[in-house]
């Protein structure tokens, strides 16, 4: 009967945040409450899950689970330790395993630990052993590090963005795992990209990424030895040395078909980083855009989402339309613990004057005064529509202040769905103007019926201007940062004995 270990620890980290991850920032399981956790959602613990209990002779050992509530800046050293050690201790605690599933992110950074996924699966290499397969799914965003790639024996890639295979990469995750167990061989290249990329042609289903990559990678995956292909574009916002994107190919045993299709991959790729990039409009511009439309305008501020690690206090669009005497109704989220404070001490109905904004990272945002009616007060629990996860926004208020609302929350929470709006009783389609806090989200959740999208050039700890942000710690030189960068593409190879 095969024994396979299941554990998880999963963060997206914006070095750019100035606010700190802790442990209570993240859901924490151990044992069956592991598997509990993922019962009835589209994850990839579940799709993973799905595949291995087809089998009726394999047994699973859950052992640990951390999952970020949302993405956020590095998790602080103390944090990390705490987590690190849980984790390692109950891979330590197991029984004795056959092969190990791990779900990870991929750009999860710590204080002191910039690559925490390879210390992880170092750690959990030196507990268990050198004969244990180790296989991981990683989110397209990871970082892919030679650590990483050194202790696994295979790994799984999100084929989408907007990210909607969560559960079909686990099952991906979890068929190579068992291929590995039938006496597959496996084999990684990987090749190294120096280019950081962000715009709207890395939507998997209409733009250059899907066409020039992803289509190409699922084909390796269907064929014959093809045990999975991908690539890692890598999170732009998480500063560290292993910062770049990678293309993967692992095949059964074929070194030199690995090889060429990771650099083929990697090619094409290269060929269309100048349209991987996002046009941004300027704050003055998309203010004026969203008066002069009729229907509802998405104010798109991608520096600002909780999603990619910001800190989602920015009111730089609230500024900017206030300033420009914008009269239509305007919906926006916010982070601002003083600000829900100052609601639930008023009560609903009540008046308040309170500052919003800046409450996190007031060196890029200044708060901004406002008059408001305290509309709606909650604990901040409510389900996704993306995937059913409960998400905890703390306790949240509902600010209406002239034709502004405002849904504040006491952290943050991911803005890629319209979870957060309706679960507080605001239809975005009600609106004029939509201030939402992703890069991407799934088409129907806002393009598809609004009248128009911008994408507006706001400061942030996510901005898609990537120049603005600073980075000290990638690797150099790399595009767009730095000009004339060269590619010489040659693939790295990993294969276990």
């Amino acid at each position: 009967m095969p024994t396979i270990l299941i554990a998880e620890c999963k963060q997206e980290s914006s070095s750019f945040n100035p606010l700190r991850s802790q442990y209570a920032d993240f859901q924490i399981r151990q044992g069956d409450a592991v598997l509990a956790l993922h019962a009835g959602v589209r994850s990839e613990v579940a799709g993973a899950c799905s595949v291995f209990r087809a089998d009726p002779d394999i047994r699973l050992i859950p052992t640990y689970s951390a999952r970020s509530i949302t993405s956020g800046g590095p998790v602080a050293a103390g944090a990390f330790e705490r987590i690190a050690c849980e984790f390692l201790d109950a891979l330590r605690a197991a029984p004795p395993v056959d092969a190990v599933y791990f779900a990870l992110h991929g750009a999860m950074e710590a204080e002191q630990e910039p690559d925490t996924e390879g210390y992880l699966l170092e750690q959990a290499r030196a507990i268990l052993g050198p004969r244990i397969p180790f296989v991981a799914s990683l989110d397209l965003h990871g970082i892919c590090t030679d650590r990483m790639l050194t202790q696994l024996d295979g790994l799984a890639i999100y084929h989408t963005y907007p990210h909607v295979d969560f559960f079909e990469t686990g099952a991906r995750a979890a068929r190579v795992l068992l291929r590995i167990l039938q006496g597959g061989r496996p084999v990684t290249a990987a090749v190294t990209i120096p280019a950081l990329v962000r715009g709207d042609e890395l939507i998997t289903a209409t733009g250059l990424l899907g066409s020039v990559v992803i289509r190409e990678a699922e084909a390796i995956e269907a064929s014959p030895g093809g045990l999975t292909a991908g690539i890692f574009i890598g999170n732009p916002f998480t500063d560290v040395p292993g910062l770049c994107s990678r293309t993967v190919v692992t095949t059964d045993g074929d070194r030199r078909r690995a090889e060429a299709e990771a650099i083929r991959l990697a090619e094409g790729f290269w060929k269309v980083r100048e349209r991987l990039q996002a046009p941004l409009t300027p704050l003055n511009e998309a203010v004026r855009i969203a008066a002069e439309t009729s229907g509802t305008v998405i104010l798109t501020d991608a520096a600002d989402a909780t999603s990619s690690g910001a800190p989602g206090d920015s009111n730089a669009i609230l500024r900017a339309l206030q300033s420009r005497g914008y009269t239509k109704r305007a919906l926006m989220p916010l982070v601002d613990p003083p600000a829900v404070q100052a609601a639930f001490a008023a009560g609903i109905g009540r008046r308040i004057e309170t500052a919003v904004g800046g409450a996190i990272d007031p060196r890029r945002y200044t708060p901004l005064t406002i008059t408001a009616q305290v509309r709606m007060l909650s604990d901040g629990r409510f389900r996704s529509e993306s995937h059913g996860d409960t998400w905890n926004a703390g306790p949240t208020a509902v600010l209406e202040s002239d034709g502004y609302t405002l849904v504040v929350c006491t952290r943050a929470v991911s803005l890629y769905d319209r979870s957060l709006f309706l679960a507080h009783g605001q239809d975005p389609a009600h609106f004029d103007a939509v201030v939402v806090k992703s890069p991407h989200c799934q088409e129907r959740f806002f393009k598809a019926w609004a009248a128009r999208v911008v994408n507006v050039d706001a400061p942030g700890a996510t901005s898609a201007n990537l120049k603005s942000l600073g980075h000290t710690r990638c690797m150099r030189p790399i595009f767009p940062l730095d000009p004339h960068v060269e590619f010489r593409p040659a693939a790295r190879i990993f294969a276990r004995a």
